[in-house]
């Protein structure tokens, strides 16, 4: 039984979906700037009603936290048409040097007594947001900005 079961093992590690994770990851495109810093483009959509508070919060607590965490602003913008969430979406882009620094800024953050307490202190009356998406750039070669 012992013997069968081994077999059985064995055959499975050499099904394509198993070797498959095993396959390194497709090299990446020559587009891609080798001296990129690692870009991370952030959306929020606030919850109703709270807009101006997410604002508030960055405007007053976060852009010091980023900085304090080695995150480079690089801007915040809010859609242009209704349609597309002017009333409730911010989009803002952060620069780090690399993923792992955005991971280490990202930790560090999160665990500030200051971040827990502005962000406690703005959602005494709910949360500001109800959705929050994070995408991570490489510029790629000739983008001006890397």
């Amino acid at each position: 039984m012992k013997t069968i079961l081994i077999l059985i093992l064995a055959l499975a590690l050499q099904t394509p979906a198993v070797r498959a994770a095993d396959t390194p990851a497709p090299p990446a495109s020559p587009s891609l700037a080798k001296d990129s810093r690692c870009f991370e483009l952030r959306t929020y959509v606030s919850a109703p009603g709270k807009f101006e508070a997410l604002h508030a919060r960055f405007r007053d607590h976060t852009n010091k936290l980023f900085v304090k965490h080695g995150m480079e602003i690089v801007g915040y913008w809010v859609p242009a048409d209704a349609a597309k969430g002017a009333t409730n979406t911010l989009v803002y882009l952060l620069a780090h040097k690399s993923r792992d620094a955005a991971k280490a800024s990202w930790a560090a953050f999160v665990n500030d007594p200051d971040w827990k307490k502005a962000r406690a202190d703005s959602e005494v009356n709910g949360k500001l947001t109800d959705k929050v998406e994070s995408v991570f750039l490489t510029a790629t070669d000739y983008s001006p900005m890397k």
